[in-house]
């Protein structure tokens, strides 16, 4: 197999380990600041072991960035045990909307016209995740307040892409880099979880071998495989690839709890898939246009 069929494999594998959070966080009974906690304690660990970029070049820059990752990290977890593993991917995958809002002011890029397409086909798509009411289950019991958290966490992973931006811009000036955000974030996390969390008390063997696993395989090596895969795909193609996650996601909560999101918020999903897949495509073309 060649170089860039291995990259493109890890970044499936990536998108596949992203894809079984929300059923593993449905599966376990910890509450979620136990689950939010232990998962990016244990991720943290695998990253800082296996990962030596994330051990250097530590800055304010770095923390600052891993801040928003861990608000992302710990907001997931919550959604997820209060809505739909669907409601809680889709609505965080309106991060194109946020970044597109909010780039002018942060990273002073500007928008094109062709972008107002994009922002109109996520902001439908997230308000038809509040049209009506969802019915309480037992893996879903506030889907409401379970969306609005989610809807903050798309806010919060925005931030978080263009924090990566920013580092990316201060790495080739030699003033950080983005690779140690990833590890801050976990480690930021896990710090703020802890007094939320404690004490453990009644766990299973099952919670703990659960928690174990979505911090090293579902988060710590998805994040291996996706570093190393970066540096031959092309962003572009990534991106696209990555979308298996939330394409996966709910198919995993149906599949092993049961969960069956409504056909609007499937429908909002979708509009919110198509939008991102829109804008990644929209901004390929844009970076491949020469100079003039």
């Amino acid at each position: 197999m060649s170089p860039q069929n291995v990259a493109r494999a890890q970044v499936l594998a990536a998108a596949l380990l992203f894809s079984i959070g929300g059923a593993g966080i449905k599966a376990c009974a910890l509450t979620s600041w136990q689950v939010a906690g232990l998962r990016s304690g244990f991720a943290a660990l695998l990253i800082l072991l296996l990962l030596p970029d994330s051990r250097r070049r530590w800055t304010w820059r770095t923390t600052l960035v891993g801040s928003t990752y861990a608000a992302t990290m710990i907001l997931f977890v919550l959604a997820n045990k209060l809505t739909t593993s669907a409601n809680t991917i889709f609505l965080q995958s309106a991060a194109p909307l946020y970044v597109l809002l909010l780039g002018p002011w942060i990273l002073k890029e500007r928008n094109r016209r062709s972008d107002l397409v994009v922002m109109l086909m996520v902001g439908a798509g997230l308000a038809l995740f509040f049209v009506g009411s969802e019915s309480p289950v037992r893996t879903a019991p506030d889907p409401l307040r379970g969306n609005i958290l989610a809807v903050v966490c798309g806010v919060t992973w925005a931030l978080t892409i263009m924090g990566m931006r920013w580092l990316g811009r201060e790495e080739r000036a030699g003033r950080g880099s983005a690779a140690p955000a990833v590890a801050a974030g976990n480690i930021i996390a896990f710090l703020v979880s802890v007094p939320f969390a404690l004490p453990v008390v009644g766990a299973r063997p099952l919670d703990w071998a659960i928690v174990v696993g979505l911090g090293t395989v579902q988060i710590g090596l998805a994040y291996i495989f996706l570093t190393r895969a970066l540096r031959t795909v092309p962003a572009f193609e990534a991106m696209i690839l990555l979308l298996l996650e939330p394409a996966l996601n709910p198919i995993w909560a149906w599949l092993i709890h049961g969960e069956r999101p409504g056909p609007l918020p499937l429908l909002g999903g979708a509009m919110i898939l198509g939008a991102t897949g829109l804008k990644t495509w929209m901004d390929s073309r844009g970076s491949a246009r020469p100079a003039p």
